[in-house]
């Protein structure tokens, strides 16, 4: 009697549910347009905070677009796809070092210094431990400190020279622990000069201590402590020297299209600080309204965060001329890069920036503020007095003005 009961329920359960019908659907729309009239509509952001915190969203969505943004713990930025450096006009930035001419990529100069620093100590132990205090200790106020206080020893040696007491220093002496130990090199510097370590008895204390003694040979020549001595005092650190990469190219319409490597976009971990500490900077300054000379000394702040420019120069016979540069290097310093490859180097010229802009030889403006970075193409001309007195003596300037064993290496760009 129960199986026929449940066998009529089944046909009931597979019957599908009808929608609602066009009256209802029509009220369902006038009551969600009631309900999206009573309420208030969204406002825009009003107070600072909130201003911030959209602008901030904005740049980040911007930075999507154009490109993957720095990735934590990276020291890079954004910059222009690199490739096969060998076949770039621009191969990178490269440095070269003082002491063994050798030319090296910018990870590659501190480990090469001093491994050249440590070499030159089985040539001259006295000039190779000056050159360590002076390089290897990156804090110049301790490393001035210790080298006045050697120098005191030393003035004091050569002043008396017949008192026992300035012929040794106490090596625990709490001055000479605190000036001169901690410091690399000077215990080399010692050494080299003749200074040799003995135990020798503290009176009225029954023990022996250590102490620096100057040796026999040495007080028998004191005006080499006095050489020495000046030569501590006149050191300085060994750094590498950009390398300026001269190269000349012949004319072409690419002269102002720059592939820079990402060398010149690369920071390290000061310069990254610097970054962020702009970034939320630019955010703050986006909340506010700005006046013409902020906007142009905010936009003279961010040329400041390059390291390093690539210039051009086009001569009068359209070949180009090429250097890198540190970006807070002087004018002075392209306007002698210039006169280098020139072959009439003691003629005045002068130089065009984009724009029509006339640069002027200043020692006091640097290439950033003029603009001229990450790269600029010049535009060289000889001085108008200086043509037409040519012109007046019946003579005529070569257009090729370049020294010619720069043309023997040109290339095209």
């Amino acid at each position: 009697e129960k199986a026929p009961k449940e066998k009529a329920r089944q046909p009931a359960l597979h019957q599908r549910r009808q929608g609602p019908t066009d009256e209802a659907q029509m009220a369902a729309a006038a009551a969600l347009a009631r309900l999206e009239q009573k309420q208030p509509r969204a406002r825009g952001p009003t107070s600072q905070d909130s201003i911030r915190n959209q602008v901030r969203k904005e740049l980040e969505a911007e930075a999507t677009v154009r490109g993957s943004p720095v990735a934590p713990g990276t020291n890079e930025v954004p910059g222009p796809k690199e490739e096969d450096s060998t076949q770039l006009p621009v191969s990178g930035v490269y440095f070269t070092c003082p002491l063994t001419g050798a030319t090296l990529r910018r990870d590659q100069r501190d480990t090469h210094i001093k491994e050249a620093i440590l070499l030159h100590f089985s040539t001259n132990p006295v000039a190779a431990s000056i050159m360590k205090i002076h390089t290897f200790n990156r804090d110049q106020d301790k490393v001035k400190l210790a080298v006045d206080t050697i120098a005191k020893y030393l003035d004091n040696i050569h002043l008396h020279p017949e008192e026992e007491k300035y012929q040794r220093i106490k090596l625990h002496n709490k001055v000479f622990q605190e000036r001169i130990t901690c410091l690399e090199g000077t215990q080399e510097f010692f050494e080299a000069i003749g200074f040799q370590k003995m135990l020798l008895p503290v009176p009225d204390q029954g023990a022996e201590e250590e102490f620096y003694v100057l040796s026999e040979a040495a007080r028998a020549q004191p005006q080499n402590l006095v050489q020495h001595r000046e030569q501590l005092l006149a050191g300085e650190p060994v750094r590498a020297q950009l390398d300026r990469q001269l190269r000349i190219f012949r004319p072409s319409p690419l002269a102002s299209h720059f592939n820079l490597p990402g060398d010149f976009f690369s920071l390290t971990a000061e310069e990254l600080k610097r970054e962020q500490r702009l970034r939320a900077d630019a955010v703050e300054r986006l909340s506010v309204l700005r006046t013409k000379a902020m906007r142009e000394k905010e936009e003279q702040r961010d040329l400041r965060k390059y390291n390093y420019t690539v210039l051009r120069v086009r001569l009068p016979d359209g070949c180009l001329l090429q250097g890198t540069f540190y970006a807070r290097e002087r004018l002075s310093a392209l306007y002698e890069f210039i006169r280098g490859a020139l072959q009439s180097d003691w003629l005045p010229f002068e130089l065009l920036a984009s724009g029509g802009q006339k640069l002027v030889e200043d020692e006091n403006v640097a290439l950033n503020e003029c603009g001229l970075v990450p790269s600029a193409l010049l535009t060289f001309s000889w001085d108008a007095a200086v043509v037409e007195d040519i012109r007046a003596a019946g003579a005529e300037l070569d257009s090729s003005i370049l020294k010619p064993e720069l043309l023997e290496a040109i290339e095209q760009l």
